[in-house]
């Protein structure tokens, strides 16, 4: 190889390298410019885009996008004209996911069937008082008979401070939960000790942030959102597909 031809090559490896680099600094820029414009943000939320130039930023269940300088904030969703798919509700849904995964089990009622027969995991927020949340929970044993393990989060829809509430926090402060919430779901009245923190702000809070305004609101494996009651088999034909 000629000595021109090497200095091309080296050339052009130098300048990949240092494209590299250069988007490093540009991205860590960037996220520092958004970190400082919208405090409550950490690095770790800040991330690539499907436009170029637009950051995306995903807190709770939330995604938006902000420029570089952090001085514009974008809310809406991203569609991408070739495949009609909702870019940001795709990403949407992996967010949500985590973000009832990073509340955990411990925080959760739970039915399910036999670990062996679990084919998918739901998470249904419900209010005690809900009329179709009442529904959902009779035919808990059809769910599971479907292979269908529902963890139960609470939404009070009359919000802090009301009767659902306090009924919430009661069910929760059971001795058996299960039994109580069951008993709570069929109109009678759960009586128990305080105590302390419930899980119940935390549960609301997170739904605030889904958007939910009523129940049942159920969130499947994926992360995606359904409003409203699904009969059991009408459910588990559509996780299956």
């Amino acid at each position: 190889m000629s000595l021109s031809r090497w200095f091309l090559v080296f050339l052009s490896l130098l300048l990949g390298v240092s494209g590299g680099v250069a988007a490093e600094e540009n991205d860590a820029s960037a996220k520092a410019n958004i970190v400082a414009s919208f405090p409550d943000l950490d690095e770790d939320d800040i991330g690539p885009s499907p436009i170029p130039g637009l950051y995306e930023v995903a807190l709770g269940a939330s995604v938006s996008y902000v420029t570089s300088d952090g001085r514009f904030l974008i809310r809406g969703d991203i569609y991408d004209s070739a495949t009609e798919e909702n870019l940001t509700e795709i990403r949407r849904t992996s967010v949500r996911a985590a973000a009832v995964d990073n509340v955990g089990e411990n925080s959760m009622i739970i039915f399910s069937p036999k670990a062996e027969e679990v084919k998918h995991t739901i998470t249904v927020f419900t209010d005690i008082d809900c009329g179709y949340c009442r529904k959902l929970h009779r035919q808990i044993a059809d769910y599971n008979q479907h292979g269908i393990k529902v963890r139960y989060m609470f939404f009070p829809r009359s919000g802090p401070d009301t009767l659902s509430w306090y009924k919430a926090e009661n069910v929760w402060c059971a001795s058996d939960r299960n039994s109580a919430l069951t008993q709570a779901k069929a109109g009678e009245t759960v009586e128990s000790e305080s105590c302390g923190t419930t899980p119940v702000q935390q549960h609301y809070l997170l739904g605030q942030a889904f958007g939910i305004s009523g129940t049942p609101a159920i969130v499947v494996d994926t992360g995606e959102l359904i409003g409203g009651y699904v009969e059991p088999d009408e459910l588990s034909k559509y996780l299956n597909e």
